[in-house]
């Protein structure tokens, strides 16, 4: 063997019985620490349910135990690591001081992330909204699912998961339609030019009544918008709870329409300018 390694030009040959040595030191360390990962990770998962389950019990409100949630998920996942590193032989005081290091480089490149961070803090302390209210931000509506380190996940009315970074919350308007727990349906009806209004406004009026999802204690709002080429556009705007605006919004059109129908309302269509019945 040491001519073959000497005919290979190499002039030192390699201790087997050290490397054996080394081996059994440091393979069980390394074992260890995968153990102590995995063990570690699941231990934080177990722990992070109890926890969110015990802020739940305190009537902590869902916006605030997952924001707390998540910021102990991560710490603890933190220490997890830095113990499984400290087990393989690697300092925790040097293993932190990388990274710090490592955190402020990062920082100095995603400081988004950061101010992302800042502003959830903020979200969670002022409570602009709630998991479960309606709002409008940065021009997006829906229902909120979630508030996060990060961001805020709202669910739009078409089930579609909107995730928006807590720093365009904090820098747009938050329109919260659940404060007041009523807000007004607006919807836009067409009125041929020769009706009267009143009377129309009376049929509308009147449908409404029926309506099972519109607040029936406050009286809808019915104006005329806006003139078309063709036809006049009314606004109809009632009450309603936040979580019927689409049963409200198919409920009301449907209403409107029966009445215009059963009354003799008709419509303008634009081929020719030329008015003809509205159908059932």
């Amino acid at each position: 063997m040491q001519d073959i390694i000497a005919s290979l030009g190499i002039s030192e040959v390699i201790d087997s019985k050290a490397i054996i040595s080394w081996a059994l030191v440091f393979v069980p360390k390394v074992l260890f620490s995968i153990a102590t990962l995995f063990i570690g990770m699941w231990a934080v998962k177990k722990i992070n349910a109890i926890i969110t389950k015990a802020l739940d019990a305190a009537n902590v409100g869902p916006e605030i135990s997952g924001f707390l949630g998540s910021i102990l998920n991560l710490l603890a996942k933190f220490i997890v690591i830095l113990v499984a590193a400290s087990i393989i032989g690697f300092k925790a005081s040097s293993l932190l001081g990388i990274l710090a290091a490592a955190a402020f480089a990062v920082g100095m490149a995603l400081q988004g992330f950061l101010g992302n961070f800042a502003s959830g803090i903020m979200i969670v302390f002022n409570k602009p909204y709630k998991v479960g209210d309606w709002v409008e931000i940065d021009e997006k509506f829906g229902r909120v699912a979630e508030v996060e380190i990060f961001s805020t996940t709202i669910v739009s009315p078409g089930q579609k998961t909107l995730i928006i970074p807590n720093g365009k919350v904090t820098d747009s308007v938050i329109t919260n339609f659940s404060t007041e727990g009523q807000i007004r349906l607006k919807l836009e009806v067409s009125m041929p030019y020769q009706e009267s209004f009143p009377r129309v406004e009376k049929i509308i009026k009147d449908a409404l009544t029926q309506s099972k999802t519109i607040l029936q204690d406050r009286p809808p709002e019915i104006g005329i918008l806006t003139y078309d080429s063709h036809y006049i556009v009314l606004t109809v705007r009632p009450f309603i709870k936040p979580n019927n605006f689409w049963d409200a919004t198919f409920e009301c059109n449907a209403l409107i329409k029966k009445a215009f129908h059963e009354h003799g309302v008709k419509a303008a269509y634009s081929e020719g300018v030329e008015l003809g019945p509205i159908g059932a």
